[in-house]
Order: C-alpha cells, then sequence, then structure tokens
C-alpha cells in the first residue's frame, strides 16, 4: 500500500503509553483525547526528592582519607613490631643457643650454669619488651590518636552544622 499524506490508523492490539506528550486515540472509544501531563509516573510513587543545596567544600579531606591516619597506622605497625622483635627476638636467641651451642648453654657464670640465666633473663626481657611498648605509644602514637580525635570532633561539628 502507498505512503499517503495520513499517518496509518492506531493499531488497537498495541495502544500508545497512557501517559504520552500528545493526545492518543482510546482503542475502545475511538475518540481522541488528551495525553495526562499532571501523572508522569504511577501515582502511589513518592515524588523525586529535591536536589541537595550547594554548600561549602570543606578546607581539608574528610577525616577517612586524610594522611593523619596512614600515620597512626604506620606508627602503630613499627610499635608492635618493636616489642614483638625484641621479646621474640631474646627467646629465639635463647632456643638457637641452646641447640646449637650447648657448650656455651651448660658452662658456668659466676657458679651458674649459663643457661638458667638466659632462661632467667627471659622475664626481664619482656618487662622491657612492654615497657619499649608503652614509651613509642606515648611518643608517637598517642599524638596522632589525639590529633585525628581532635579533628574528627571538628568535623562533626560541621557536619551537624549544616
Amino acid at each position: 500500500m502507498p505512503a499517503g499524506p495520513f499517518p496509518p490508523p492506531p493499531d488497537p492490539h498495541h495502544p500508545p503509553p497512557p501517559y504520552a506528550d500528545g493526545p492518543y486515540t482510546d482503542p475502545r472509544a475511538g475518540v481522541p483525547r488528551a495525553a495526562s501531563p499532571t501523572h508522569r509516573t504511577y501515582p502511589w510513587l513518592p515524588p523525586a526528592p529535591p536536589p541537595p543545596r550547594p554548600h561549602r567544600a570543606p578546607r581539608h579531606a574528610p577525616l577517612g582519607h586524610h594522611s593523619d591516619l596512614r600515620r597512626l597506622r604506620r606508627a602503630y605497625r613499627w610499635q608492635r613490631r618493636t616489642a614483638t622483635l625484641t621479646a621474640l627476638g631474646y627467646f629465639v636467641l635463647f632456643l638457637v643457643l641452646s641447640a646449637f651451642a650447648p657448650s656455651l648453654m651448660t658452662g658456668t657464670t659466676a657458679g651458674v650454669p649459663t643457661g638458667l640465666l638466659l632462661a632467667v633473663g627471659q622475664v626481664p626481657v619482656t618487662w622491657l619488651a612492654v615497657a619499649l611498648y608503652e614509651a613509642t605509644a606515648r611518643r608517637r602514637v598517642d599524638p596522632l590518636a589525639e590529633l585525628i580525635r581532635r579533628q574528627a570532633v571538628v568535623d562533626a561539628r560541621r557536619e551537624a552544622s549544616r
């Protein structure tokens, strides 16, 4: 069939969507009707939220992206390694000497076997490891943690005022 100046008749089996922009013909009634411009979605859906209002950008990055957190993790990692290597290093040294230098361990120092002196020395070395842990915490970790704590309070106040 040749194309004429008139559009083809609407297909009654495939009606256009009910909320189209232009008028359409209701296939049941056969009369043109205007599309409803007021209801673009289903009426039970909530309206779209208003766009967020612009606000000032913070002068520094939020707390989660701060380099101080990386510095804190690095200081804490150094603290753990120092204390652990102090205690475990001495104990491994004691075990290696016991296995590979039995003559040294059975020898006497001031009338006491050297192995016994090294074994009893494990207690003060453990105390030294605890003291190192506390000292590095006071010197390196605690100041960084306090700085981050103060920044978190400031960031929370800024967010609450927005």
